[in-house]
């Protein structure tokens, strides 16, 4: 069988998924296309076995909101998966060039990295509302990372000279350094460091 990879470019052999909690919920099999075109949106947890970065390029369309600014979060969308496939294939391109890896071996840690591992939640206790600590479970964990990654490249890139596709580089290479230049790292450092306060 013939080696399949992402975008015609990137195989995905050898390339291993550290975090134990995380193994079973990041897809490494690539498909031709990355667009399954949401084939299986009616099976639960079927989205764990879909490939990472077809995921990600999912995110990238509907990115949420954050603070209820959707202008912000969501300028540049435009509900085209194909433009969504270019922005990821050309990022990753960048992202090859300054570190000279695999860019979806550099991804895939980057995911790992940026997800939270507790967040917080609201419980009303006798009229009073009390933030409680919870850990945050595996599909959970990856689905904010990538919200982070694709919501803090597009805050960076709003109203800038610089370009969407070098923000989502750049946001990728700082949660792969894990450094906090990274929207994604300090959101996650923010979760963990209120969640561990709110014990």
């Amino acid at each position: 069988m013939a080696d399949i990879k992402v975008f015609g470019r990137w195989s995905t052999e050898g390339i291993k998924v550290e975090d134990p909690g995380l193994i079973d919920y990041i897809a490494l099999t690539p498909a031709l296309i990355p667009r399954s075109g949401a084939r299986y949106a009616g099976k639960r947890f079927h989205k764990s076995k879909v490939f990472i970065v077809e995921r990600f390029i999912n995110k990238l369309m509907v990115p949420g909101h954050r603070g209820k600014k959707h202008m912000i979060t969501s300028y540049r969308t435009s509900g085209r998966s194909q433009t969504a496939q270019k922005l990821v294939e050309t990022a990753f391109g960048i992202i090859e060039k300054r570190t000279k890896k695999n860019p979806v071996e550099v991804f895939v840690k980057a995911v790992e990295n940026a997800s939270p591992r507790e967040e917080i939640i609201a419980i009303e206790y006798g009229g009073a509302v009390y933030p409680k600590a919870i850990e945050c479970s595996p599909q959970r964990r990856i689905d904010l990372a990538l919200r982070y990654f694709v919501q803090g490249s597009f805050q960076s890139a709003f109203n800038k000279k610089k370009k969407q596709v070098d923000a989502l580089a750049d946001e990728i290479v700082n949660a792969y350094h894990t450094s906090s230049a990274s929207a994604a790292i300090a959101k996650k450092l923010e979760l963990e460091r209120q969640a561990d306060a709110s014990r």
